[in-house]
């Protein structure tokens, strides 16, 4: 193949209404598959047709104008408050208007350049442990799961820079299972229900997902109380951070159940988010291993004492675009939902009240308006000499404007390091006979694991 157009695993797209009855027959729930083959290339349009109407956006400037949401009429969707309420309740993630601008202030500072700074040390202690376990692995020649390998050491990263716990300890894991049952059962996206029901229908989860949820905020939040009952200056962690932060306003801090809230929140985007993008990253150097040598090349200069240290994670600009590329193939956020609260007109598009207004960092990021062959594999896109000529708005893994993740940069960070500390060690090899196929699911994520195997570098 040419490798100049490797285009990894993608749905195949079909005219609207042949899609819908694939989703339907299939019944995965897998939203990737519902788009229609006129969404990669329209700037306004609908997918399909729908009792309270669905409209996605793929024209930046209304992209931009839709997040910015000067006017407060584009709240996140009543659909991904529902499913995700009974975890992180009214946290940041779900949260607008006055109540997200104070939660957003309070945060900011736990994630700044210095915080990360200090962080950076329980990333690689975190990331050492997983490439000991690897080595492991590449000795037996055992095949494993690469999407439970990157789950778990991210969720161990997650772990040991929010609260300073290995993921080992008993409570760590046992909420680390329990989210996993949580992805699992509130990702089956209820496409007909999408269809049929009105604007703010109830989302209704089961017992089961509900005990799980339930066993989550009681682990975090014993996880909170060992921070609450310190002596100070026993942690210098990021959960202390955010205790300790106050309204500016008030002067007052975070409660108990505020508290829960938020760092659910770090634990559903701060591990599932890198896990997924780092998952698609190793499948593609597996898939085309000739970018090993390129990125070593780049990387060993760096790994002389073993580790990367913190300055070095912004001196990879080929790793970082190979990163970039990754992310824009394969954005951890599959959709940002909104929905309308009043009828409304964007750039000419005429809105009722109780639209969806979808944005789809997949969809914008494929569209044939602003990507030169979109679907293929071109990490050179994002070198600094290539990047100033990207259309501004089109690339939007981490959101934008106010709304630009939180954890941005502590994503890119860990990912750089994770990224650098396996390459220059290990090569990948994938188990034969597998198809992969991306799905939205809370993240984009293979639809069935992917299994792989790993050798010491040669």
């Amino acid at each position: 193949m040419d490798e100049t157009l490797y285009i990894p695993p993608k749905p195949n797209s079909l005219p609207a209404v042949i899609a819908l009855i694939r989703s339907l027959w299939k019944g995965d729930g897998n939203l990737l598959e519902l788009l229609p083959a006129e969404a990669y290339h329209f700037d306004i349009g609908h997918l399909g047709r729908s009792r309270r109407g669905t409209v996605l956006f793929n024209r930046p400037s209304a992209v931009k104008e839709i997040m910015r949401d000067e006017q407060g009429v584009f709240p996140k969707s009543d659909l991904m408050v529902g499913a995700l309420d009974p975890l992180i309740g009214e946290s940041m993630f779900v949260t607008d208007g006055p109540k997200w601008r104070r939660q957003r202030a309070m945060i900011d500072p736990a994630f700044s350049l210095m915080r990360l700074n200090i962080a950076y040390g329980a990333m690689c202690a975190a990331t050492n442990d997983h490439v000991a376990a690897i080595s492991e692995l590449a000795d037996s020649g055992e095949s494993f799961s690469l999407d439970l390998a990157m789950s778990h050491l991210t969720a161990d990263v997650i772990c040991r820079t929010v609260f300073s716990t290995p993921l080992a300890s008993n409570v760590a894991k046992e909420v680390f299972e329990d989210f996993t049952l949580f992805e699992k059962s509130v990702a089956q996206v209820d496409i007909l229900g999408m269809i049929l029901k009105p604007a703010w229908s109830e989302i209704k989860q089961t017992p089961e997902v509900l005990g799980a949820c339930e066993r989550i905020r009681h682990h975090i939040g014993s996880l909170i109380d060992t921070h609450l009952n310190a002596a100070e200056g026993e942690f210098n962690d990021i959960a202390s951070a955010v205790i300790e932060a106050k309204d500016k306003d008030t002067g007052l801090p975070f409660s108990r159940d505020e508290l829960i809230d938020q760092l659910g929140v770090f634990f559903l985007a701060g591990h599932e988010t890198t896990a997924s993008a780092l998952t698609w990253v190793f499948y593609m150097l597996a898939e085309r291993p000739q970018w090993l040598a390129r990125l070593r090349e780049e990387i060993d200069p760096y790994m002389s004492e073993g580790d990367l240290s913190f300055e070095a994670t912004k001196k990879l600009p080929l790793t970082r675009a190979f990163f970039k590329e990754a992310l824009r193939l394969y954005p951890p956020i599959t959709f940002v939902p909104r929905v309308a609260l009043e009828k409304v007109e964007i750039e000419g598009k005429r809105l009722p009240k109780g639209a969806l207004v979808m944005i789809a960092p997949w969809t914008l990021q494929r569209h044939s308006k602003y990507w030169e062959d979109p679907h293929a594999f071109k990490p050179e896109r994002f070198l600094p000499e290539n990047e100033k000529n990207l259309t501004q708005g089109a690339y939007i893994p981490f959101g934008q404007g106010p709304h630009l993740c939180v954890g941005a940069g502590f994503a890119q960070v860990e990912s750089l390091l994770i990224m650098s500390q396996l390459v220059s060690k290990f090569d990948f090899e994938l188990v034969p006979d597998q198809t992969v196929v991306p799905a939205a699911r809370l993240t984009t994520r293979p639809a069935e694991q992917v299994m792989m195997h790993v050798r010491h570098r040669t």
